[in-house]
């Protein structure tokens, strides 16, 4: 466990300190488009932030390969290069994207090279475990296709659900917590090499994102875009491939005692067939509405459009960081519930609770207006929105009276600002000089999505 967690530091610290320099690079790159019409954020942010992670995935690989216990993964498994090989063709095509904005059935077909090249390399499904039927052993052909599928089903349910500042690297990063868990005790508990891969894929998937995250955080000084969206989506699908058609049922000697016992212990068998669509429930279950929508409305499929669940949030009233968190709220539940469950399936405790738990998050998508006030002596503890409204004198004596009503105006109209231009300083990410942009300059800045 201390070589994951050196592994993910040194993930995460090179994803964090390199993102600064990338964005810098962006900027001067003039990877930093205008505002359009679906977009959310205010001003021109750069894009780019999948280099720093690439490069960060990168580093955790050769600080692991370093690594006594680590490095039996690199001498006994071909997977960590085959991951490398197809996350460097990915993000090339991501960045190529961010920089020129290339055609989405390019990047579709680049996504299944990249597949292609993984399972070429021995990163692929061999068997699925089938319930009721047992170990079902897939032909070459039946094992590439579905990996191809997996891996561009995951690709595109991250690259869609990236629409808000920090939504896709927290749930991802919340996914792949629950899958290092469960992979981490397939490899422990049951004594399993083969979930080895799996367990250094996700752990460094958390470094990336954690990483990645401080800067991305609303308001962001710098998006991942497609380099970044893409290459997560692709690791994320490489550890759930990993340890559903790697690892032999036999293996773990599950077949014994009672018809009722085996049921019972054969649920960590099944659960690499749910979990990898535990951990991507929402953005599949966003990327399946998205297509459905489109071609309902006779448009492309990889047409954008302001539908997704992310912008649903955002117009019944929810904030931009209050919708992030209740999609939080929704992957943990889901992917944990999960991971619960195939610890201890035979305990009602754990259904209640989930039960529970999501009877809280629908009460949530139901008050977008309600902000919850700190108590006095822990306002500093807690960002502005969060804290009591002053009395009249204590606004009098801090800010002048006509900056009232035009902060009232800026909140009550936000539809009548005129967007901004890249290059414009002074505003997210159009100079990586000097410091952020204050009210004054956010009130000339971009219109909502």
């Amino acid at each position: 466990m201390r070589e994951y967690l050196l592994t993910l530091c040194i993930t995460a610290a090179v994803t964090y300190l390199l993102t600064g320099p990338v964005r810098k690079f962006a900027i001067v790159a003039g990877a930093m488009p205008e505002i359009r019409a679906r977009d959310v954020h205010r001003e021109p942010t750069p894009r780019l932030g999948g280099i720093a992670m690439f490069f960060g995935l990168c580093a955790g690989l050769l600080v692991a390969d370093h690594l006594t216990n680590l490095h039996e993964v690199f001498k006994n498994s071909n997977e960590p290069r085959a991951l490398l090989s197809g996350a460097a063709l990915i993000w090339l095509i991501g960045v190529l994207d961010d920089k020129f904005e290339i055609d989405a059935l390019i990047k579709l077909g680049g996504q299944m090279i990249a597949a292609g090249v993984m399972v070429m390399q021995g990163l692929t499904i061999l068997w699925l475990p089938i319930p009721s039927v047992g170990n079902v052993a897939l032909t070459q052909w039946q094992g590439t296709l579905l990996t191809v599928a997996l891996v561009v089903i995951t690709i595109n349910a991250v690259n869609f659900v990236d629409g808000l500042d920090g939504l896709a690297a927290g749930m991802v990063c919340i996914a792949s917590a629950a899958f290092f868990l469960y992979a981490y005790r397939v490899w422990v508990s049951y004594g399993i090499e083969a979930a080895a891969p799996a367990t250094l894929f996700s752990v460094i998937l958390m470094g990336m994102c954690l990483g990645f995250l401080p800067h991305n955080m609303h308001p962001a000084r710098i998006f991942m875009g497609d380099s970044g969206s893409m290459l997560i989506g692709l690791v994320l699908a490489a550890g759930a491939i990993s340890i559903t058609g790697q690892i032999d049922p036999d293996a773990m000697n599950l077949f014994s005692g009672s018809e009722r016992n085996t049921v019972h212990q054969m649920v960590p068998v099944y659960i690499p067939l749910l979990m990898p669509l535990t951990i991507i429930a929402i953005p599949a279950a966003d990327l399946v509405l998205a297509i459905v929508r489109r071609t309902w409305r006779g448009q492309s499929p990889f047409a954008a459009d302001r539908g997704h669940l992310h912008h649903r949030l955002l117009e019944v009233g929810h904030s931009h960081s209050r919708a992030v968190l209740i999609m939080y709220f929704w992957s943990a539940l889901i992917g944990f519930g999960a991971l619960s469950y195939s610890v201890n399936n035979a305990s009602m405790w754990i259904v209640l609770s989930v039960v529970a738990l999501s009877a809280i998050g629908l009460v949530l998508l139901l008050l977008p207006r309600f902000t919850p006030r700190t108590p006095r002596w822990a306002e500093r503890f807690v960002p502005p929105r969060y804290r009591r409204g002053r009395t009249a004198e204590e606004a009098g004596a801090t800010a002048p009276a006509a900056s009232v009503p035009a902060m009232a105006d800026e909140e009550a109209a936000p539809e009548h600002r005129a967007p901004v231009r890249a290059g414009v300083s002074g505003v997210n990410g159009a100079t990586a000089i000097g410091p952020r942009s204050r009210l004054l300059d956010r009130r000339k800045a971009g219109s909502s999505r």
